[in-house]
């Protein structure tokens, strides 16, 4: 296995943005739109990929000099609870601590607070609706 920094609009992008879709969006009945992923090209990818597999990945959006916010993680279905979530989080908090941000921020939904818990990201805040699901915001200084 194999994490990769993923340049926007490459190959490996188009990977993850069917493998967002497909997890993240599709469930619901929501695509990504032309308008919704405009927003990619100022962020950091993540991807894990076995050979040229993509198994799981996440963005990360900008928000100030010291936070940025995780956005879009997803992992294929099938792999889920084998821990490579776990390790690209991990890994990619890593790389951006070295890049000087020391603050993550993130929307969880439901489902994933306990991920998230495990991962030492604290909640805050009330539960909102974002995308038709309960969330609930979250942070982990790094």
């Amino acid at each position: 296995m194999e994490i990769r920094i993923i340049k926007y609009q490459s190959e490996d992008y188009l990977k993850a943005i069917q493998l967002r879709e497909k997890i993240l969006r599709l469930p619901l009945g929501l695509t990504l739109t032309k308008e919704f992923l405009e927003q990619d090209k100022e962020q950091y990818h993540f991807a894990l990929f076995e050979n040229e597999r993509i198994l799981s990945s996440l963005t990360y959006k900008i928000m100030s000099e010291t936070s940025i916010k995780m956005r879009q993680v997803a992992t294929d279905k099938h792999l889920q609870g084998r821990g490579l979530g776990k390790k690209l989080v991990l890994y990619s908090e890593e790389y951006m601590k070295k890049k000087g941000y020391s603050h993550i921020i993130l929307h969880a939904r439901d489902s994933a607070i306990i991920f998230y818990d495990k991962l030492n990201y604290i909640s805050f805040g009330e539960e909102f609706e974002e995308v038709g699901l309960p969330h609930i915001k979250m942070e982990k200084y790094i």
